[in-house]
């Protein structure tokens, strides 16, 4: 009679030592992946070098850096923004340093986000500023307090540009000799033939631009 009550005595014993087994397994995985050190990929991954991004249309941009940890023939990619989407526009692979570059001639004038991506990884450059050249003129003195077209009135403070067929609030970004300013379209104009934007007073102060003449666009 006493032979069955042994049995169950086992077999809770062997039931609880599974138990034990199961806890005791759930509790080393996590420490071995700790003790491990396993790399975990961050934007810090990335290291940017020397970048050229504003540029002529047609005119060589580049963009240089590190990844981290540095092996050879990794795979990266630069990729730019619109649309609300990221598109891959250039490959590259990494020296025995980590090292990567890229070398492009961007054709279409306009402005857009860059970043770098290596598995993982992923860091944003800046934009990516490609220009043409536009006639522009100014205006201001005189019709401070007057409506604008895209709505708000004109002040001496205002930034932005006028233009007859962009959107209104759409981004322009201006650039004459080392300044470069981006902007909203605030307005419509210019009504003055073989000119293509109007910039307001402050615009003009921060570009430094005298009167008529032309800039760099990227819109």
């Amino acid at each position: 009679m006493t032979r069955p009550q042994l049995n169950l005595r086992a077999r809770r014993a062997t039931t609880a030592l599974g138990a034990f087994c199961v806890v005791a397994t759930s509790i080393a995985v996590p420490l071995a992946s700790a003790q491990s050190g396993a790399h975990v990929a961050s934007a810090a991954d990335i290291a940017p070098g020397h970048s050229r991004l504003d540029v002529l249309s047609g005119r060589r941009a580049t963009v240089t850096g590190h990844v981290s940890p540095a092996v050879p023939g990794r795979h990266v990619l630069l990729q730019r923004r619109s649309a609300k989407r990221w598109s891959t526009i250039d490959h590259a692979t990494t020296t025995a340093r980590g090292a990567f570059a890229f070398r492009f001639r961007p054709r279409e004038p306009g402005s857009a986000k860059l970043r770098v991506v290596a598995d993982a990884a992923r860091r944003e450059l800046g934009r990516l500023n490609v220009y043409r050249r536009a006639a522009v003129s100014w205006y201001g003195p005189g019709l401070y307090g007057t409506k604008l077209s895209c709505g708000g009135t004109l002040t001496p403070g205002t930034l932005g540009v006028a233009n007859k067929t962009l959107p209104c609030g759409s981004h322009v970004t201006l650039r004459r000799g080392h300044r470069t300013l981006r902007v909203r379209v605030v307005d419509r104009g210019p009504y003055v033939g073989g000119r293509e934007f109007d910039l307001t007073a402050a615009t003009r102060q921060k570009l430094h631009f005298r009167g008529v003449g032309s800039v760099l666009v990227a819109d």
